[in-house]
């Protein structure tokens, strides 16, 4: 079955669909994959920054899912949503599935330093203590986050629809590239799916690059490079990862990722790279500010669409991990 057209053997207008303030974009095509129409929510601010928010229709027996990014500003949306989470509770919906596309604070998922909190756990908490009956995000910058739900997970990933618009680009004599080590796995996937070798940028501490140009583990001469990440946040390790394959004897460079969150000087750092082209995809809805040349938005809204269809119609999601 396509994503034309909601099935369900519930009855009519079952199924509803919310965005908040922090990706309407991406909202509305999933609702349009799906053949609905975004349900009515007003939210807005009190003079005094506090939240307000209002859902005008009747979600009683609802099948609901809510699409929200807590991409900047982080805690605003992130307030937004267990203020949405809390109403959709108190109207009686069925369901609140909460699709986070980006996951804000999912850095922040262990103890790196003594005295530290470990800040995924806790919006993990508040989704849950809000009311959330299942939350779906895409590419959480560790796997084990899954763990801090006690509620249905679902975590889906960006790499097939990355490795397809590398496919149909055609690019010949590829090799797939890890920025460090904590992307390893994620390159790997990549390279099995385009059936080709993998290479790895050692990681350095970033206050070394400046002055000494990280190595390269693999052959990369005279070839085609795909860096590929979960986000890219300032810029730095993709750009020297860049540099780095420049310096080997790359042929050509391409850089992609999963979260656009692009802060700092990243724009100037993408600029000077020799980086041809930086797929990302539209898990962040990126401001006008933001874009640029050399990156290229491709969209994530028939995976969601296709896992909202999915978990609404009590068939497994599964088929869309692989």
């Amino acid at each position: 079955m396509g994503v034309n057209e909601v099935e369900s053997n519930r009855a009519e207008n079952k199924v509803k669909i919310f965005a908040l303030n922090s990706n309407r974009e991406l909202a509305s095509e999933i609702a349009g994959l799906l053949g609905c129409e975004l349900g009515k929510v007003y939210v807005s601010n009190f003079s005094d920054g506090e939240i307000q928010l209002c859902v005008e229709e009747s979600v009683r027996d609802s099948d609901v899912f809510i699409i929200q990014s807590t991409s900047d500003p982080v805690n605003e949306h992130i307030m937004e949503l267990l203020v949405m989470i809390d109403a959709l509770k108190r109207a009686s919906a069925r369901h609140i599935n909460v699709i986070i596309p980006y996951f804000g604070y999912a850095r922040q998922d262990r103890l790196a330093r003594p005295r530290e909190p470990i800040t995924a756990k806790l919006v993990a908490n508040l989704l849950e203590k809000a009311g959330a009956t299942r939350v779906l995000s895409i590419d959480l910058h560790t796997d084990q986050m899954q763990g801090f739900f006690d509620i249905p997970m679902e975590h889906l990933t960006g790499i097939p629809v990355l490795s397809q618009y590398f496919k149909n680009k055609g690019l010949e004599d590829v090799v797939v590239v890890s920025p460090h080590h904590g992307s390893i796995r994620r390159a790997r996937k990549l390279a099995d799916i385009l059936d080709v070798p993998l290479a790895l940028v050692d990681e350095r501490n970033p206050e070394e690059w400046e002055t000494e140009i990280p190595n390269v583990i693999g052959n990369v001469k005279g070839k085609n490079a795909i860096i590929i990440d979960d986000l890219i946040d300032t810029g730095t390790t993709i750009s020297m990862a860049a540099k780095a394959l420049a310096e080997n004897g790359a042929a050509g460079i391409y850089a992609c990722c999963t979260h656009s969150v692009f802060t700092g000087k990243f724009r100037e750092k993408i600029e000077w790279s020799p980086i041809k082209e930086l797929v990302v995809t539209n898990t962040i809805q990126l401001p006008q500010e933001k874009n640029m040349q050399k990156v290229k938005t491709i969209t994530v809204a028939p995976l969601l669409a296709d896992a909202i269809d999915r978990i609404h119609n009590e068939k497994a999601v599964s088929p869309l991990f692989e």
